[in-house]
């Protein structure tokens, strides 16, 4: 029996799998907590030195040139499936190459780390949403607890702000970003199985980098290019190696032995470690409004995500 098919037959019925069962999954999914955790970081500190659609361009070109020397090979002998499947890749490219990142990089123009660390949190709901999962009684108040957290940091804690919708551009931005990811995240339940890791992921970052070519042109006429130096290329060589090619590769296996809502659970590590991080590199503090909301969206996504996995056919 295949991944693909354990995964939809496994998906039918409740299961109690643990989230470090399979071979390494665990490992994997706490190597992309972490390395993601960093990219959220390097997304604010380069919004003044490289525009976003510039910056997530690049970082897929890095991508595709790490990735490749381990992959060109199998994809060419996987061509014939990947053509057949292009429509489902190219959606999986546009959700979690394209525009998910590209968000990400725009949303740190004007919001925090620490900020887009913890509405991303509120992920592993969206992700089990998106995979099509009975939501029952607990889950369902686990998903209204994490949306209340996400709305009172999205207001900054005043109710008025939220009827007038008066959001932190960034806050939207990376709230759209989070589902987008979970979008992605969702999708790659239905991957097809004889399409291995490293082809699925040479043609995304390729689909992915050629859909923002246009939009990386437009920027540069418009906003011109950016300098090159150990602070711009440092960074962008970390997410394009790091959080690109190396964490994509670990969260796409991870999905594919236990299904996105278990792999979804990491996310409960990113806000701390955002918060760390924020703190230790961009000198960035968490007030107490920021730890409330951290603590109602953890207690939610950790009350959605508990208990049997479910899903609907």
């Amino acid at each position: 029996m295949t991944v693909l098919d354990h995964s939809r037959t496994s998906a039918t019925r409740p299961t109690r799998t643990p989230v470090g069962s399979g071979s390494g999954s665990g490992s994997g999914l706490l190597l992309a907590a972490v390395v993601w955790s960093g990219s959220f970081v390097v997304s604010r500190a380069l919004h003044d030195s490289v525009p976003p659609v510039q910056a997530a361009f690049w970082r897929w070109v890095i991508a595709l040139v790490a990735v490749a020397p381990f992959a060109v090979r199998q994809a060419w002998r996987e061509r014939a499936l990947l053509r057949r499947h292009f429509g489902y890749v190219a959606l999986a490219a546009l959700l979690g190459i394209t525009v998910y990142n590209t968000l990400v990089n725009q949303a740190g123009v004007t919001t925090s780390a620490s900020n887009m660390g913890m509405i991303m949190a509120a992920a592993p709901v969206l992700i089990a949403v998106f995979a099509r999962q009975r939501i029952g009684g607990r889950r369902a108040v686990g998903l209204v607890i994490a949306l209340v957290g996400v709305l009172t940091l999205l207001c900054k804690g005043s109710p008025a702000a939220l009827l007038r919708l008066d959001f932190t551009t960034g806050d939207l931005w990376m709230l759209a970003a989070a589902l987008s990811f979970a979008g992605y995240s969702a999708l790659l339940r239905r991957k097809p199985a004889r399409i291995g890791q490293l082809p699925f992921l040479l043609a995304t970052f390729a689909l992915g980098a050629t859909l923002l070519a246009p939009v990386y042109v437009v920027s540069l006429v418009t906003q011109g290019g950016f300098a090159l130096s150990t602070g711009t290329v440092g960074p962008l060589l970390y997410v394009g190696v790091c959080s690109s090619a190396v964490a994509f590769f670990a969260w796409n296996k991870a999905i594919a032995l236990i299904g996105p809502a278990r792999a979804g659970i990491v996310y409960y590590l990113q806000p701390v470690c955002v918060a760390l991080l924020s703190f230790a590199l961009l000198g960035e503090r968490t007030g107490p409004l920021q730890i409330l909301c951290m603590a109602l969206i953890l207690a939610g996504v950790a009350l959605g995500a508990s208990g049997p996995v479910t899903a609907r056919r």
